[in-house]
């Protein structure tokens, strides 16, 4: 299959992923979403599993930083073509670290007016990795020219979604486009798009691991019945925080072709 084809099929599918979420009515937040399951106050810290399961975001994202920061400052490495390609993922790496911190905010006391800081680093961390797609995959150059507009796209989605909250019409469809876009389409953009460096099938994995995180999230209740000890908001951090380790682990290990 052609190159031109395959960015076709890319686009075709990109204009349906916008058109299915928008002719959707706007999307309020449901405010039963912070009725986590496992509520109990541990060690003086309220809600303390899933406030202190935050830890490894900001651990995984500090040591990303630094290491992607090494190998593009390396001139032996083979981590990056060149240097400005690891922005990037400085980007990602950092945005993950402050998902520990805002989501940490976020849980120590659950609400809309909270979860505007867990949203936020969040929607950047998922612009980054889109970005590092678009790079690596698409076009080195439009990746780097498109990567603050996208990130000034998943903050938007999130003020958005904060502003029409307040105003008493809450719609999360543009934050829904910032988070689900990149999960969707970066696995598609692996599988039809060749990358100058080894290791891209490990995308799957870190793709994996957050949709894991998505499904333990739906289960938070179930999960925390079955045994009281671990809820699935809790393992949702978890699972996520591997994603983003997998992702670094890709970077460590790669090679040019």
């Amino acid at each position: 299959m052609k190159r031109n084809h395959r960015l076709r099929i890319i686009a075709y599918l990109t204009i349906t992923f916008w058109a299915v979420i928008f002719l959707q009515a706007p999307i309020p937040q449901d405010l039963a979403y912070h009725q986590f399951a496992d509520q109990r106050t541990l060690l003086g810290i309220p809600h303390c599993l899933n406030v202190i399961s935050n830890l490894p975001f900001l651990l995984v994202g500090l040591w990303g930083f630094s290491v992607v920061f090494r190998l593009a400052t390396d001139p032996a490495q083979q981590a990056f073509v060149r240097p400005a390609d690891s922005l990037a993922y400085q980007i990602l790496f950092l945005a993950v670290a402050l998902v520990g911190l805002g989501s940490t905010y976020y849980h120590l006391a659950p609400s809309n007016e909270t979860l505007l800081w867990d949203r936020l680093p969040m929607s950047i961390a998922f612009m980054a990795f889109l970005a590092t797609a678009i790079t690596e995959r698409l076009d080195r150059r439009a990746g780097i020219i498109t990567l603050l507009p996208l990130i000034a796209f998943g903050v938007f989605s999130v003020l958005y979604w904060h502003y029409t909250e307040q105003a008493g019409a809450g719609d999360l469809r543009y934050y829904i486009v910032a988070q689900a876009y990149p999960i969707l389409f970066v696995p598609l953009m692996v599988r039809l798009l060749p990358s100058p460096y080894t290791r891209g099938s490990d995308l799957y994995i870190a793709v994996l691991f957050y949709l894991l995180a998505k499904v333990a999230e739906v289960f938070d209740q179930a999960l925390y019945a079955a045994g009281g000890v671990i809820s699935g908001h809790t393992c949702k951090h978890l699972f996520a925080a591997l994603g983003a380790y997998w992702v670094l682990r890709m970077i460590r290990l790669r090679r040019l072709h």
